[in-house]
This record gives structure tokens, sequence and C-alpha cells, in this order.
């Protein structure tokens, strides 16, 4: 889990920012470092008075959160920030253990969704909905969108921050020169180019499904088209029976309908996204098309050779479904990162998270440091920060679709609780090996509704 959630919450470098090997470096130790910020221990101690705040240690990103932190202190001597890093998966052992003894950091860094609806349920965090009511400015710094894995039973229990990455459609566009045809601009252009491509020798898509959730994305991309975002926000909300909304039934027909007109790489099953794979047999001609995260534009990029620089990769929003209620601009993936308040930290240490929020945050100088990793920030106006980037095409690309998306979805593994979501990843894997029908696949996945 640990390569699949860094390569998830991560673009890979591009040419802005650091080699790309930085992105993928893992650290040696399993406990926390010091962030060097403010004082403070290994343990995360800090001085009396002091907001504690525990972050990841995987570079670049390491670097840009301990350096706005850092800006934070020296604006605010009398209100510092003491910060500690860990490794992503001692991060969750900590950080789950620590809430529930009632001695987390003032500040909990996260991913929003299902982890925050617990944190909430368990009585952790603030509400923080009348502090934005109160900092509108605030607010509309950052992408309405981003709110959406901040929100529990209407209320914002976390503050967006760092970058977003949504799911993208990336296509050759070389072999659809071989074929005459131009790209999807509906779901039935998809079915109609299967049997083209085929005919061709190419794959119509590369997809690398012995990791799951790769396979995932297709489903929250049509469950959307077709019925909208409330029916997986039904599921989200423990409504019973969810998963048997029509909707749903008819997205995952649609899905095997497409897998069984040979629309993946024949072997698909047996090809893992983590060795970047399915990548691979986009840009080197085996396959058409691509369903996956932003974060592969700098793989490809880093690894393809030419195929970017020369221009051959073309991408773009999941089309529209015919017939379907879903607003084609919407889009699913990773709207943002997340910071929430303790409810055990004392109100001293609130006020100072709180000020961390409104001034250094989401600051210009942050937001440029997160470009320089080759990222987009989920804060408006990030793209006048694009400009002399030989990828500016492809940011701005991505921060349009985050702009513009009335919902951003949530990849829902972390939507849900981690009970429900290994529950449907196993479903979502059988699902597209055809070992289940699609009415099996409702009946499991609501048995696992609210655990």
């Amino acid at each position: 889990m640990e390569s699949r959630t860094t390569s998830r919450r991560t673009f890979l470098s591009l040419s802005m920012g650091l080699p790309l090997g930085a992105t993928l470096a893992a650290c040696g130790s399993p406990g926390p470092t010091q962030a060097g910020a403010g004082g403070g221990s290994g343990s995360g101690e800090a001085p009396a008075g002091s907001a504690t705040y525990w972050y990841l240690s995987t570079e670049p990103q390491e670097g840009v959160r301990r350096r706005t932190m850092e800006r934070f202190n020296k604006a605010n001597p009398n209100g510092q920030i003491v910060g500690t890093t860990f490794q992503n998966d001692a991060f969750k052992t900590k950080i789950k253990t620590a809430i529930g003894a009632g001695q987390a950091p003032t500040l909990i860094w996260g991913w929003g969704g299902g982890t925050l609806r617990s944190y909430v349920q368990a009585g952790q965090v603030d509400d923080l909905t009348s502090w934005f009511d109160e900092n509108p400015a605030v607010k509309d710094r950052l992408f309405p969108s981003s709110f959406g894995a901040a929100t529990v039973d209407g209320k914002i229990y976390a503050m967006p921050c760092e970058t977003m990455q949504p799911i993208v459609l990336y296509y050759d566009k070389r072999a659809f020169d071989k074929i005459g045809a131009k790209p999807p601009e509906s779901w039935g252009d998809i079915m109609a180019l299967v049997p083209k491509f085929n005919n061709a020798g190419i794959a119509p898509f590369s997809l690398g499904g012995q990791s799951r959730w790769t396979n995932m994305m297709w489903l929250e991309f049509l469950f959307d088209r077709i019925g909208g975002p409330e029916v997986f926000q039904a599921v989200f909300d423990g409504e019973k029976d969810a998963w048997s909304n029509p909707a749903a039934i008819d997205a995952l027909t649609k899905t095997q309908e497409l897998v069984k007109a040979n629309g993946f790489i024949k072997g698909f099953s047996s090809i893992t996204a983590d060795s970047n794979a399915d990548q691979a047999l986009l840009y080197t001609g085996r396959a058409a098309m691509m369903l996956h995260g932003g974060w592969t534009y700098g793989g490809m990029k880093e690894d393809g050779g030419d195929f970017v620089s020369g221009g051959n990769l073309g991408y773009m929003n999941f089309p529209p479904v015919e017939g379907g209620k879903g607003d084609p601009g919407n889009t699913v993936g990773n709207p943002g990162q997340y910071m929430s308040i303790s409810s055990k930290a004392t109100p001293e240490q609130k006020e100072i998270a709180k000020k961390f929020f409104a001034t250094e945050l989401i600051s210009d100088a942050s937001v440029k440091e997160w470009v320089g990793t080759g990222a987009v920030p989920i804060v408006n106006g990030a793209n006048a920060h694009f400009a002399g980037s030989e990828d500016a095409d492809f940011l701005n690309f991505v921060y349009d679709i985050a702009a513009n998306a009335k919902t951003f979805g949530q990849s829902w593994d972390q939507a849900l609780s981690p009970t429900a979501a290994e529950v449907l990843l196993d479903n979502i894997s059988k699902l597209f090996q055809l070992s289940i029908s699609p009415q099996q696949f409702t009946e499991n996945m609501n048995a696992v509704i609210g655990k």
C-alpha cells in the first residue's frame, strides 16, 4: 500500500521541480524525525503553548511543508508550531493511536473523507464551519470542489490545503492517427473505438488491473456520468441499499460490457500500476488510451522518451454517457489534502492553528513552492505561476478541471472506511474479472454500508 499511496498522493516531478527520483525517495527509518522548526523532540513534544504538527517525510513535499511552517514561526515568535515528520505508514499508525488516546497533535493532517468522518464521530476534531463563515477570504481562495472531502453531515471539519490530482483520460495521438479516428466524445464513441483499435493490433485501453484501485477509476466516472455525484454520496452517507441505485447497476453493466468487448489490454489483471507498466503500454504504442491519475504525466515524461516532448500525448476529461444525468465537467480523484484541529488542543493552540490557516498555509509563497514540485495547488489563481513551464499546457488543463468542476469526487477507497474500502476493492477486482455480476457486486457492497 505504501508505494500505491505515495504515487497517488504525489505528482511525479515535472520539469519545474526536482528530478523524478526525488518524489519516489523513501526514508530508511520507520519512526518520526524532528522537523527542525521551533524545537521539539522526535516524539512530537513541544514547549508549553506551542501548537504541534505531524506530517509526511517524503520529499519534495516535506520541504514545502517545513518551509511553510518556518515562515509562519518567523512571523509569529510568540505563537510557534513544532513539527514532527513520519513516513507514510508510520504516520497512519501513530496518528490513529494518538487520536484514540486523546493525545493527537494540534494540527491533524490527512486526506479527509472516511477517515475524517471517523474523527468527527469520535468527537476528536473541531467544527470549522463558523470559522470559515467568519473568514470568507480564506474559503474563497480555495477551489469550491476541495471542500467535499472536508465536509461531514453538512459541516466543515478540515482546512483543504496543498495540491489536487484528478483522474485523466490519456491517449496516444499516434494510435488515433493510425486508425483515422478522433478522441472519444461520449461513451458510445469509446465502445465504437474498441473494435477499431483491436483490429489494428492496438489494445484500446491500458490497465494495471492487479492493483485494483486502477479499476475503481472507471466506476467512479461511470457512476458520476450516469447518475451524478449523488449516487456515491448516498453510499458515503450510509443510506440503506445505496449501491442498488439503477444508475449504479447501469455503470457496473457498462463496465463489464467494455471488458467483454476486449476493451482492455490482454492480461490486465496481472499488470501492476506500482511498476508503471500500465504507463509503458501507452507510451510504447501497445495501448491507445489509459484512464489514470494526473500524477502519471510526470512518469510518462521521464520514462517515455519523446512521447511527451514530441507532442504525442493527448489528455482529456472523461466524456459524458448518453442520457446520463452527471455534469461532464465533474471529476474524481484526490481533491486535496486536509488539516483539522484537535478538539483536545488548548484554546491557545487552536488560535495558533487558525492563524496558520489564515496567513501561511495557502500563502503565495506556499503556492509557488507547490508549483515548483510539479503539482497544482488547490488555490484559485495558482495558474498565474505556471508561465514559463514547458508543462504549462498540462498544468493549466489540470487547474481548469479543478477550478470548473461542480463536484470533485474523492477516490472511493479514501472516502469510505478502511473496512468498506477493502471489500470494495476486492469486489471491483471480481467485477472486472467477470467472476461476479453487477447484482452480486451491489449485494456485497450493500452489506458493508456504514461499516
